[in-house]
């Protein structure tokens, strides 16, 4: 571990590499069982419920069934989280052919809305705890896989992939020097190789 600020970053990260491959996965991180969908911010909650009107008209039926009987949240102040259905999708998945995606993201990429999608959405595999300060970490995720394959291929390290969510998230500033951090620690790894 590595610390930036007063953020703990699992060490890692700067050696994965890694780049969604949609074709092959289908989108599975939208769509895993176990009945909480994805971890909210309080302000997200608010984000979504503004952007509802929006956002379900990409939807299907049943979740708008969801939807009306609790806007698509569960959960209380510090621990709010998407709805799900049958235990499965989240509540907010719409499917483009056979690939999961979300309503926020496509409502966001035609200009109706300005929130994009949850953070903890937007920054998956990379998690991030609280323990008496945020702790970044990398959830290794089986389906994942065909991402972690395809990062390999096109040597993209996660840090890059993810530059816009982890900007979203703690700001240029701190985005720029954990950046700086994860090369350093790459051209170590090297040197270190020959």
């Amino acid at each position: 571990m590595f610390s930036i600020g007063n953020k703990i970053v699992d060490e890692r990260i700067p050696y994965i590499k890694f780049s969604c491959n949609l074709e092959v996965c289908k989108g599975v991180c939208c769509t895993v069982k176990g009945g909480k969908g994805a971890p909210l911010a309080d302000f997200e909650v608010y984000e979504i419920q503004n952007g509802l009107p929006e956002v379900i008209k990409y939807l299907p039926e049943k979740s708008l069934k969801i939807i009306q009987e609790n806007s698509g949240i569960e959960g209380y102040s510090g621990n709010y989280t998407t709805s799900c259905i049958e235990d499965k999708d989240c509540v907010f998945v719409y499917y483009e052919d056979d690939i999961a995606k979300c309503a926020f993201e496509k409502a966001f990429l035609d200009g109706k809305i300005e929130f994009r999608k949850p953070i903890s959405c937007h920054l998956f595999p990379i998690r991030v705890s609280n323990f008496g300060g945020d702790v970044i970490r990398f959830e290794k995720f089986i389906e994942c896989k065909p991402a972690l394959i395809k990062g390999q291929v096109e040597d993209i390290p996660l840090y890059i992939f993810l530059k816009e969510a982890l900007i979203r998230a703690f700001g240029e500033a701190w985005y720029q020097k954990f950046k700086e951090i994860c090369e350093s620690k790459l051209k170590i790894s090297k040197e270190v190789e020959f």
